[in-house]
């Protein structure tokens, strides 16, 4: 693809992402949401991350493995018990980071 082509979908992407956003804010900016939907919102972005990051962690090359062998599984683990006891993000990442290149590195 060139750049000619390249450029134009970039900047169209990017342009319908802003609209796409804007548009929510003003829509929510002049409706009441009800406090029941307000409180289920809270939790999409948990959501997303477990979407986007369990897969990775249960089936790393594209094979299911759920054993101790499974070195991204063990971080993943060991780092959802710092973020539930640390409630850092930072330490979190680095935590995890940490563990999971010393994991790969031993083995």
């Amino acid at each position: 693809m060139t750049p000619a082509v390249l450029w134009p979908i970039i900047l169209a992407m990017g342009l319908l992402t802003y609209t796409l956003r804007l548009s929510m804010i003003v829509v929510f900016g002049r409706i009441e949401i009800p406090d029941l939907l307000r409180r289920a919102l809270r939790f999409v972005p948990s959501a997303v991350l477990a979407a986007f990051v369990a897969p990775e962690l249960l089936r790393p090359g594209g094979t299911l493995s759920y054993s101790l062998a499974n070195p991204r599984l063990v971080a993943g683990i060991v780092a959802s018990l710092v973020a539930w006891r640390s409630r850092s993000v930072s330490l979190t990442v680095a935590v995890g980071m940490a563990l999971l290149w010393i994991l790969q590195a031993l083995r």
